[in-house]
């Protein structure tokens, strides 16, 4: 089987990681116990999710140039990921005050520095995305660059994954190039204005998607077929903060691999469950052979 290729356009932060017992209130102060500093950004994590799921991985997006930004680059290059087309934007790079409670939940305030200065895409970059099996991007960089990204990929026939979060208006001309949409309920909610019992409204946008709800598994849902709830995988939660990013990217590597979307959609699900286990962000994101682990009772 030929590896997948897959690109993905988005945002690399520096994660400050604190964890503490409980997530504090508005104008409250707590003591927390761990403190880690971490590679980041939605862009980054699912750029090396995808690696580490199977995949060759190009990464388009931009870093400052602050330490921080060494940092990134030098740990996500480390990870497997091609780099060559994460540029460097003169100023500070992206960063996520990530707090984390006892129970797995989290509150994340993240600066987008560098990220917000990824405009227009260059030839090379085009090429990435036009060279690739799967276009994967999210929100955190300006929607016009993924705009141009996604009509470029559906333009050369590269299959388009777009994880509409954070949530955030999105374009006609950008829906009308996205092959699967992948959002959670709140991102659904600003989408669609109906909630986790209505996820076919989301056709009325793309033609299939997923909608996650966390403990509650998946719904995958498809113009030309029935909609299918995939239950989810039954793990001990130590942190939530990058599932997302693990589902997302092991959705799209189990489809440039051929798989049919529900199967893939099952595969995500253990991918997602095997990252909720260990504290942090990229440093939490599993290998394939982990996720075959939790999807193999499901074969």
């Amino acid at each position: 089987m030929r590896q997948t290729r897959v690109a993905v356009v988005g945002s690399a932060n520096m994660d400050l990681v604190g964890t503490g017992a409980a997530l504090p209130r508005p104008g409250e102060t707590l003591l927390g116990s761990d403190f880690v500093m971490l590679p980041g950004g939605k862009g980054a994590n699912q750029a090396i999710a995808a690696v580490r799921a199977g995949a060759s991985c190009a990464f388009l997006g931009a870093i400052g140039s602050d330490a921080f930004g060494v940092t990134l680059r030098a740990r996500i290059t480390a990870a497997g990921v091609d780099t060559g087309h994460l540029r460097v934007v003169y100023g500070d790079s992206g960063v996520a005050l990530v707090m984390v409670g006892a129970g797995g939940e989290n509150a994340i305030l993240v600066t987008p520095g560098a990220n917000g200065a990824f405009l227009g895409l260059t030839e090379d970059e085009l090429a990435a995305v036009r060279e690739a099996d799967v276009l994967v991007a999210q929100l955190e960089v300006p929607v016009e660059t993924v705009t141009e990204a996604a009509v470029a990929a559906r333009a050369a026939g590269t299959r388009v994954v777009l994880n509409a979060a954070p949530a955030r208006p999105v374009p006609a001309e950008l829906l009308a190039a996205v092959d699967l949409l992948v959002v959670n309920e709140t991102e659904a909610q600003a989408l669609t204005g109906r909630g986790r019992d209505e996820p076919e409204a989301l056709l009325e946008l793309v033609p299939r998607a997923v909608l996650t709800l966390g403990g509650d598994g998946a719904w995958f849902v498809d113009r030309d077929a029935p909609a299918v709830h995939v239950p989810p995988v039954r793990v001990d939660v130590v942190d939530s903060t990058a599932a997302g990013d693990a589902f997302t990217a092991a959705l799209a590597v189990a489809w440039g691999e051929g798989r049919d979307l529900v199967d893939a959609v099952h595969w995500a699900a253990a991918a997602g469950a095997a990252c909720v286990r260990r504290l942090g962000a990229s440093v939490a994101l599993p290998r394939r052979a982990e996720i075959d682990e939790l999807y193999a009772p499901r074969a």
